[in-house]
């Protein structure tokens, strides 16, 4: 079955080109567009999504609230929020909100393409340093956050989870954990795996917001 993608944003032209692109690919489908998020929501409602392209600077509803009120839904499909040249402010919001990630409005077809069906089988929707980038830039944005309840969470973790969600806070692939650390790949995965589950985190993105958010990594270190 295809991918089913819907595209959300005000600009026509900038959803035709995207149409375009998804449709000449064997294994996607554009099954629904919307030019905000009231519309997108009202879609929702009727039509199966696998992903979903998402605008940022919309009327009626931003991305980022429409992203929250989809990803509060019960097997809510992904989304990529869609961000401008020089990354505003929106982008780490819609990411605190449940998006999957984030790439640029000018992104080559071919990362597009990678991107959708990274998120469609549940890999890392986009390079983790690219991730990393943003929370850098956003870093002031952060609470200081050394201590408190989310902070306890990591509590929860053994030591070698914790090498491993500082790792992937700092932008290293599953392959590069591994060499790393002199484990197989396998056991990356197996300790990602356990890191979402006991901190309630939906993917890779998520591990990286709340290590910048905690303290466990800071801009520029391991903290």
């Amino acid at each position: 079955m295809p991918i089913r993608v819907m595209l959300v944003d005000d600009q026509v032209l900038l959803r035709t080109g995207f149409r375009m692109v998804l449709a000449a690919q064997p294994d996607m489908e554009v099954v629904a567009e919307a030019g905000d998020g009231v519309e997108a929501l009202q879609t929702l409602r009727s039509t199966q999504v696998d992903v979903v392209l998402m605008d940022v600077r919309m009327p009626k509803l931003d991305g980022v609230e429409t992203t929250r009120r989809i990803c509060v839904e019960p097997n809510p499909p992904k989304v990529l929020i869609l961000t401008t040249f020089d990354l505003d402010e929106y982008a780490f919001s819609g990411l605190k909100a449940g998006a999957s990630g984030f790439m640029l409005k000018d992104v080559p077809p071919g990362e597009l393409l990678t991107a959708i069906r990274s998120v469609h089988s549940g890999d890392a929707v986009v390079a983790p340093s690219t991730t990393r980038r943003l929370l850098d830039r956003f870093a002031p944005m952060l609470p200081s956050g050394t201590s408190g309840p989310r902070h306890k969470e990591l509590e929860r973790l053994t030591d070698r989870e914790r090498e491993v969600m500082i790792l992937v806070a700092q932008g290293l692939s599953n392959g590069e954990i591994a060499a790393r650390l002199v484990l197989s790949e396998a056991t990356v995965k197996t300790h990602v795996g356990r890191i979402l589950t006991k901190l309630g985190l939906r993917d890779r993105v998520q591990v990286v917001v709340l290590a910048y958010e905690t303290g466990l990594v800071r801009v520029g270190g391991t903290g």
